[in-house]
């Protein structure tokens, strides 16, 4: 188990085996700080961790990682010269641990304690498809190994070595989601994670505003396949349908599986059939064996997500009775829910974030469903160069899909715009600028049978539209 000691000796490298108190999770909020937790002082826009060290240590916090003396009756131990047995004797918990820095600090313990376990570790990163891909590769993997997943989108330079506090001695496999904003950012995570395996979902031009052209975005996603061991060890899970991800089998030392729809996959879909609300149906074919397979996802673009969790468990040992048991019962939370709407609606709630594969994506599910088709559309953020393309993309999936669409924001008046252009008529266009208009405009449209997507980036709060909907139920 990870102890105070291993905190210390990871910080300093001095052994402090009497230091043996459990650190049970790792915190930056000191709202979420448990029992036996590290809290971990972080400078912020609005407020600063160490303004919040004593309501961590109230709520059970055994140490807290600070870079200043803070006035208060709680200890501090100064780790940044390895301190004396006896004063570290004496000390008792809560205490603060002083470092150079906070977010340095947590990135080196996370490192340290992961290089003292055996467990073997996947990275996910891509532009779409992401979480899904861990949650189910996680849940698979759960049918043979102890498996540690990142919780929600820790994903980066802070919420991954957060999560890396969790692994135990008893963990076999961890799955982590690697984000990417800047360069470097995936190798600063695959260095402190180790990963053997390295599964890339797609490239497309999300948060191309940040990372500012689309071969930076490649190149960052690279990073993951590019730090990954050497075969045998090392394996890259790679997109055949994507040719940006695929040219990545290039830049790594690691055995290349693929996994598609194309016929040279390793790891290949057919016939694949979108079932609504019931879920994806296709054919599974890998070598000469092939099955048929139910998944309880929404989607046909949900077939990747299948294809990506059943070509991690075969990489890392599993039969395929454990594959097919855990994809056909998967449990898994994804972020694309159905609700229920005013006067018998039904809603489709993908309100956490948006890019054009994605809002695409959507609205090939929100196809497959019978009813009065309305789809409710908001600004696309950090698409930089590629904005306006990608909305009138959209623009024009939509016109082929929905019989009414309502456009939330500036930018999405190009998907309004491109809707029209593409034969919606004018009539079934609304083009509102907020959230609330958008609640207003739809609890007096709509009603019993409709079915209605709703999706956006989250600076545009379309999750306040289904709140909304959700209340006038």
């Amino acid at each position: 188990m990870l102890t105070l000691g291993t905190v210390v000796e990871a910080l300093t490298g001095r052994s402090f085996p009497f230091l043996g108190q459990v650190i049970t999770d790792g915190a930056i909020d000191s709202r979420l700080a448990i029992p036996g937790s590290l809290f971990v002082a972080l400078p912020g826009e609005r407020t600063d961790g160490h303004e919040h060290v004593g309501e961590a240590f109230e709520r059970g916090a055994l140490a807290a990682l600070v870079d200043r003396d803070l006035p208060g009756p709680w200890p501090t131990l100064d780790l940044r010269t390895p301190p004396e047995e006896a004063p570290a004797r004496a000390v008792k918990p809560p205490v603060c641990l002083r470092v150079a820095g906070t977010l340095a600090g947590l990135q080196t313990v996370a490192g340290y304690w992961r290089s003292k376990l055996r467990v073997r570790v996947i990275g996910i990163t891509g532009s779409v498809g992401k979480s899904s891909s861990k949650e189910l590769a996680a849940e698979v993997l759960e049918c043979r190994y102890r498996t540690l997943r990142n919780p929600g989108n820790l994903n980066n330079e802070i919420g991954l070595p957060l999560s890396m506090l969790r692994l135990t001695e008893m963990h076999e496999r961890a799955v982590l989601e690697m984000g990417f904003y800047v360069p470097g950012e995936i190798a600063l995570l695959c260095g402190l994670a180790r990963p053997a395996v390295g599964v890339v979902t797609n490239i497309s031009p999300v948060h191309l505003e940040r990372a500012g052209s689309m071969q930076a975005i490649v190149d960052g996603k690279a990073e993951l396949v590019e730090s990954l061991p050497p075969a045998p060890d090392g394996v890259a899970i790679l997109n055949t349908d994507d040719e940006r991800v695929l040219a990545m089998a290039s830049r790594t030392r690691a055995r290349v599986f693929t996994y598609g729809f194309a016929p040279e996959a390793d790891l290949r879909a057919s016939d694949d059939e979108g079932l609504g609300l019931e879920g994806i149906r296709f054919t599974l074919h890998h070598g000469r064996e092939s099955f048929h397979v139910h998944v309880p996802l929404l989607g046909r673009h949900s077939v990747h997500t299948a294809l990506r969790a059943a070509a991690v468990a075969l990489v890392e040992g599993m039969p395929w009775e454990e594959i097919l048991n855990g994809l056909q019962n998967t449990q898994s939370q994804l972020r694309l829910v159905a609700v229920q709407g005013p006067q018998g609606a039904l809603l489709l709630d993908d309100t956490y974030n948006a890019a054009p594969t994605s809002v695409i994506a959507a609205l090939n599910l929100l196809a497959e469903l019978e009813g009065r088709r309305i789809a409710v559309l908001g600004d696309m953020l950090e698409l930089g160069e590629f904005e306006e393309r990608g909305h009138r993309m959209v623009g024009a999936r939509a016109a082929q899909v929905a019989a009414e669409l309502v456009t939330v924001g500036e930018r999405a008046r190009w998907i309004a715009d491109e809707a029209a252009r593409s034969g919606l008529s004018a009539s079934r266009i609304n083009a509102v600028a907020d959230s609330a208009a958008a609640t207003d405009l739809l609890r007096a449209r709509i009603g019993a049978g409709d079915v209605v997507l709703i999706k956006g980036s989250r600076g545009m709060h379309m999750d306040a539209i289904i709140a909304g909907l959700e209340e006038a139920g």
